[in-house]
């Protein structure tokens, strides 16, 4: 199998703004009582009580006491519990507990970082330390130490920085540098809001005045001065979210941790819901994904593409891809045949469903906020602009039409379509299945290859319809496949609710064991853990939406690593995983792992294609909008091999941006795509593609 990837690359910069700096007061939990409920008391967020009380995110106790950040000093007048921290008058003694760091020590007794190691000089050397007696000193009190050094000694200490790289983490970047979150926030401020790309980090020492500028990188990181960007403003935008949507996926498209996300939206404190609308960074997402000139109007490049004409059928774009001199656009292993002139045709059947848009009387703006489909709809075609002029800038001898589908889940206007569609080399779309299996019918005697883009329904056997989305049993049996591949012992911890999966495996992946469930329904891990092989990989598959349950089976994993290798497997996005309740370090301990039709990737075409996409549409890429780059480059390559679409898809597997393209030939007739990428999570906090 042949393996390719596409061109194109992007990279975000963002503004910062820092916490002001707060005292502290001791506030006694009731009997009922949630952390939103008493951030919102107090006016601060969840995240500012989580610094000081690491353990809170476990869960709140009745009458156990919290440490509240407070900018006045003083509690609510109806907070009669509260009172400050610590009073003035001599040193205390106290003892470092567990997840306790410089930071929330400091912030707890309301001291200076520089009188806590002045009267704790092996704080230098050694750091916090579990256990630790440390010497609290009196507020207002001159730090002992602290007079007898000489004036310059500690602008003399070694300066470490560190230029933040795309998709980097706060967690990430302290790990490596072997300190906490709350310390690299403490040393700079101006993170604690975001992590903005190409910001330098100073982790130890001073900055130099000399040294303001981020150096360039090997990736050449774009970005302006941190000194000149600090001093901008934060602007917000709204945002409503979707579907399915999770702390991971928010987190992906705007580049921010879960952390950052709750900080900005103390809602999101009980967990991601649909439809909520949350504050987020002007710098990290768009409003809507094209304006309403392009809907469609016009093709941005109009030095390349006719203007759109009303043809009666719908909307048609004729592009001859003429070639364009002196672009450097970096082109990884696909290329066009060479001496392959002959012209291809290429159609999308893309539903605009452009009468009832101009028919609307709210107006095209407003159907373009409240249509999700349409937002759909548009977000595809992006993606397959850039296809196209991908495909001009690689001079690759393709016409492409585009027409309004004008399709609901019953109907559309394929049918009146049909003349135009004879002399395809491929079509696109439609979006719906049942319109792509009509459309497929009518063009079956022209042997035309019909791609459904979108569709996740198992599609009735025709020998011209491709699916390019695994089946949900391909998803899963390519898991176990890997699994096999690899020897490994495989074990299920599925709970009884889940019924269809306990069906899947009994049926579909014989040999593989069940974990015993006690008569309530938990797990029982004794059982578990006897069914661990010591001289075997041990891949155990955990389906299950209860908490007690996945902490049961995490727990007894990462007891079970002292004598066994075990990687915790999951089939499909599970949200339990997302909350506070569940440690990401522990999963990251397990090697998490999954299947999924898409991937990350910090390859170089990748990136090439985010920052394009950016730089033409002012936002960035969905993943509708990726799809439709995908779909429509891989077919246009497809057809520049000398070869048909059929005869590629017999023949090559190809990768795009997110997506792998590796069609088969269903028993009953027509092609599906079985491209599927198995993910798991390395111990350096990254995602990668399992070998």
């Amino acid at each position: 199998m042949k393996y390719y990837l596409t061109v194109l690359s992007l990279v975000f910069f963002m503004t910062s703004s820092a916490f002001s700096q707060e005292k502290v007061v001791k506030y006694k939990v009731s009997s009922g009582e949630t952390i939103n409920q008493i951030a919102q008391k107090f006016k601060v967020t969840p995240y500012d009580i989580y610094q000081l009380n690491p353990d809170a995110r476990t869960g709140l106790v009745p009458n156990s006491v919290l440490l509240i950040p407070t900018k006045t000093g003083e509690a609510k007048k109806e907070v009669s519990e509260t009172k400050t921290v610590v009073a003035s008058g001599k040193e205390i003694i106290h003892e470092v507990q567990p997840k306790e760091t410089f930071y929330s020590i400091e912030k707890k007794y309301g001291i200076s970082d520089e009188a806590l190691k002045a009267a704790n000089p092996f704080l230098e050397k050694t750091g916090v330390q579990i256990g630790q007696k440390l010497v609290i000193p009196a507020k207002g009190s001159a730090p002992k130490a602290a007079a007898a050094k000489p004036a310059k000694e500690k602008g003399a200490e070694k300066y470490v920085y560190h230029d933040v790289q795309p998709k980097e983490t706060k967690f990430g970047i302290a790990k490596q540098y072997n300190i906490t979150v709350d310390e690299l926030e403490k040393r700079n401020p101006d993170i604690v809001n975001s992590l903005p790309v190409g910001y330098r980090l100073t982790i130890k020492g001073t900055a130099p005045k000399t040294e303001s500028a981020p150096v360039e990188t090997a990736k050449a990181v774009e970005s302006k001065k941190p000194a000149e960007t600090s001093k901008k403003a934060v602007t917000y935008m709204e945002y409503q979210v979707k579907p399915k949507e999770t702390f991971y996926s928010l987190g992906r498209v705007f580049h921010l941790s879960q952390e950052e996300l709750v900080a900005l939206n103390p809602s999101l404190s009980e967990g991601v819901k649909e439809g909520m609308v949350l504050k987020v960074p002007t710098g990290y997402v768009a409003p809507a994904p094209i304006v309403a000139a392009q809907v469609p109007d016009k093709p941005a490049d109009s030095s390349v593409y006719k203007p759109v004409e009303n043809t009666g059928g719908g909307i048609k774009i004729i592009d001859k891809v003429k070639s364009t001199e002196n672009e450097n656009v970096e082109i990884v292993e696909l290329t066009k045949k060479k001496g392959l002139n002959e012209r291809k045709k290429v159609v999308l059947l893309l539903p605009f469903n452009l009468a009832k848009v101009q028919s609307d009387t709210s107006g095209t703006a407003n159907r373009i906020k409240n249509d999700k489909f349409l937002n759909m709809t548009l977000d595809f075609y992006a993606g397959a602009m850039m296809a196209i002029d991908s495909a001009k800038t690689l001079k690759l001898p393709i016409d492409v039409a585009i027409y309004d589908s004008q399709e609901t889940k019953t109907t559309s206007n394929v049918v009146g379509l049909t003349p135009k569609l004879q002399d395809a080399d491929a079509v696109i779309g439609p979006f719906y299945q049942s319109n792509a299996e009509t459309t497929a019918n009518m063009l079956r005697s022209y042997d035309v290859p019909v791609i459904s883009p979108l569709s996740k329904d198992s599609a009735n056997p025709i020998d011209n319809l491709y699916q390019t989305i695994p089946s949900n049993d391909v998803i899963r049996n390519s898991v176990f496949d890997y699994m096999r591949s690899k020897n490994g012992n495989i074990v299920a911890v599925v709970d009884k609710k889940k019924e269809s999966v306990i069906n899947y495996i009994r049926q579909n992946q014989k040999g593989v064991a069940f974990a015993t469930l006690t008569e309530t329904g938990g797990l029982d891990v004794a059982n578990l853990k006897s069914l661990l092989m010591p001289n075997r990989m041990n891949y155990v598959v955990m389906e299950t939406g209860n908490t007690a349950m996945v902490k049961a089976t995490i727990k007894a994993l990462l007891d079970s690593q002292k004598t066994c290798q075990v990687q915790l497997v999951i089939l499909e996005p599970n949200s339990t995983l997302d909350t506070d309740e569940i440690s990401f370090e522990n999963l990251i301990k397990l090697k998490l792992m999954y299947p999924s039709v898409t991937r990350e990737s910090d390859e170089q075409p990748v990136l090439i294609y985010e920052k394009q996409f950016r730089l033409k549409n002012k936002a960035n890429p969905t993943t509708y909008a990726t799809r439709g780059f995908d779909v429509t480059f891989d077919t246009m390559m497809r057809l520049s091999q000398g070869k048909t679409f059929q005869e590629t898809a017999d023949l090559m597997t190809t990768q795009q941006v997110d997506n792998k393209f590796q069609y088969y030939r269903k028993e009953d007739g027509g092609h599906a795509n079985k491209g599927v990428y198995i993910l798991y999570y390395d111990s350096d906090l990254t995602l990668k593609v399992a070998n």
